[in-house]
């Protein structure tokens, strides 16, 4: 059973979003990282610019494939969480806290809203 918490909001494309005021930070979800597997290395190069929810941030690169990672709220990536560029495998031990990936200035906080709730989540990744 995937570890949905239920303080966060999720995108239909396994990405989480945890709120802190004006900011979002946004990482993959346990059910991605376990579909994924072992993650060797994180590129995300969009740091300083503005983006759309939907649009793709980074790549994610695990031993057997490489994964898009989609902003779930519009703003500007302020931060990449360094942690994850030192020990990518983060992302796979502790998907909701060391492995978040970046930190978003949200343009439009009531995007937030249209995301799923964590048993929403949950009946979506149930299928």
């Amino acid at each position: 059973m995937a570890n949905i918490p239920v303080e966060l909001k999720y995108s239909d494309d396994h990405e989480w979003c945890r709120v802190e005021g004006d900011y979002a930070f946004v990482g993959i979800t346990d059910f991605a990282q376990s579909e994924l597997g072992d993650i060797v290395f994180v590129d995300i190069p969009t740091e300083g610019e503005t983006l759309v929810a939907g649009d793709v941030f980074g790549t994610i690169e695990a031993v057997k494939t490489v994964s898009d990672a989609f902003l779930p709220v519009s703003g500007v990536v302020e931060e990449v969480n360094p942690a994850i560029d030192a020990d990518p495998a983060l992302v796979n031990s502790d998907p909701y806290g060391e492995g978040w990936m970046v930190k978003v200035k949200m343009s439009n906080p009531a995007e937030v809203e249209a995301l799923l709730s964590a048993e929403q989540y949950a009946a979506l990744i149930a299928k």
